[in-house]
């Protein structure tokens, strides 16, 4: 077999490819063999017709087009491997030439990996904000805490901002009461804004036993969005008395026994959520530097693909009624063609991203473990609410392990260009990337944990290996490694 490639763009290729007869002698035993199965001649058993008898009964043209469409993908997918050609679609294919018992040619059109030029990741510098936590905003969590175990008391002054009232409301539109609208004995928190617009204002400054009267628009029922007269009668003013911030409140509130083992406790946390808020941020800006620096040529029908998955998803969701497609559009004030192109260029961002990560993983040799794709596994099940083993026979079932391969192999791959960028933050302290993502020493991820390495069963490991062994060569929508 003789194959050669044409660079039609930077993102297709076309492959020329060449097979002498003597190449295709098991495709036309194949071929025999299928055809035997569907034709009937008397004197001969099902599946036992000679091939010269096949021939004669159905012509050579039928026995060329079955050989054709069994050799050609086969053919196909060993030019792919032996020109070293990275497809992202399916081939286009078409016949050149068939010279019978001398040669098939064909073509094969695909979109392809392009060759992206990577920048030097070390040149990429990035600020992130500081995981330092200050004494007021332990404080302020205390006090967030205080408040979920403070009291309500009733209070012989005005309303204030954040005051707990009891309040009746009623509402006139042109003269006429609006019934949905009436009601009495109801407790509200001044300043949450969520009730009726201009609530807050009225109350403020308001005592038991007065009202205001206000201009409002309605929010929903038979007179939504239009102006409706309010009227508001304040009945009770309650405000929440916190506890004492002592040793006391942190064994009533916490496992602790003194207060400075619970704001301890509170500074953790709070340091945890920085550094989590610290990790999210330097992934998303790194990756924006990294697309900001390369030119990545897409091919459209990646881009396609991705915009068809994204579109598919959300159809499942709402049982793929275009109704409540077009109610969601109209309660988030957009047209469907605004929705088309918001779709569109996420989906070009992801697919760029993909590529881009992939380019990065090459270049890095980044792989993954059976550990690693087994607690990537683990981690989905969980997520999911799934027995692992379970699990991991559905993503055997939609082809998806591949997917999972590639998600974790590009996570590590952008890993990889934090390691080389420098993070600091607005401090100017430059950030611990190796605390910040769990690495160990040599820049790998940690070890799994004793919880995880138990629910990798051995089972799990093969099944997850077999499948991405399987299926790590392919492409699905849109871009699998």
């Amino acid at each position: 077999m003789k194959s050669t490639v044409e660079q039609l763009s930077p993102t297709r290729v076309r492959i020329n490819v060449e097979v002498p007869f003597d190449e295709l002698k098991p495709s036309f035993d194949r071929a025999y063999r299928k055809l035997a199965q569907q034709v009937q001649v008397k004197g001969f058993r099902p599946g036992k017709v000679p091939a010269r008898v096949l021939e004669t009964r159905l012509g050579r043209s039928v026995v060329l087009d079955e050989v054709c469409n069994e050799a050609i993908p086969a053919k196909y997918r060993e030019a792919v491997s032996a020109e070293d050609v990275r497809p992202l679609s399916h081939p286009e294919f078409e016949v050149t030439a068939l010279e019978d018992r001398v040669s098939l040619a064909f073509t094969a059109e695909v979109d392809v990996r392009p060759e992206i030029t990577l920048p030097d990741a070390s040149g990429i510098a990035i600020t992130v904000d500081s995981a330092e936590v200050t004494d007021d905003e332990v404080a302020e969590e205390l006090d967030r805490l205080r408040t979920r175990f403070g009291t309500l008391i009733e209070v012989e002054r005005p309303a204030a901002q954040d005051d707990f009232v009891v309040i009746d409301l009623s509402a006139t539109v042109d003269g006429k009461p609006v019934e949905e609208a009436a009601t009495t004995g109801l407790s509200y928190q001044v300043g949450l804004g969520d009730l009726v617009d201009g609530l807050d204002e009225a109350l403020i400054g308001l005592s038991v036993g007065d009202s205001a009267t206000f201009t409002s628009t309605l929010k929903a029922g038979q007179f939504a969005d239009r102006p409706a007269e309010v009227r508001v009668d304040l009945t009770a003013v309650k405000e929440r008395e916190l506890p004492e911030a002592d040793d006391e409140f942190a064994q009533l509130a916490s496992e602790f026994d003194t207060l400075d083992e619970l704001k301890a406790d509170l500074r953790d946390g709070l340091a945890q959520a920085k550094r989590t808020r610290q990790a999210i941020q330097t992934r998303a800006m790194v990756l924006e530097a990294l697309h900001e620096r390369t030119e990545v040529p897409l091919p459209d029908s990646a881009v396609e693909a991705e915009c068809e998955l994204r579109l598919n998803q959300l159809m499942s969701v709402i049982d793929n009624d275009q109704r409540k497609l077009a109610k969601l559009l109209a309660e988030a004030g957009k047209t469907r063609e605004e929705f088309d192109a918001e779709t569109h260029a996420d989906a070009v961002f992801s697919v760029k991203t993909q590529l881009l990560l992939d380019a990065v993983a090459d270049a890095e040799r980044v792989s993954v473990s059976e550990l690693e794709l087994t607690q990537g596994v683990v981690d989905q099940a969980q997520r999911y609410g799934l027995a692992t083993d379970e699990f991991v026979k559905q993503l055997q079932r939609s082809g998806q392990v591949a997917a999972l391969y590639s998600e974790i192999r590009r996570g590590k791959a952008l890993l990889a260009v934090i390691r080389q960028a420098s993070i600091t933050d607005e401090t100017g302290q430059r950030v611990d990337i190796g605390r910040l993502f769990g690495l160990a020493e040599d820049g790998t991820e940690a070890a799994a944990t004793e919880t995880t390495e138990a629910a990798a069963t051995e089972t799990t490991e093969a099944a997850a290996t077999e499948s991405v062994e399987d299926h790590a060569d392919g492409e699905p929508a849109a871009i699998q490694g």
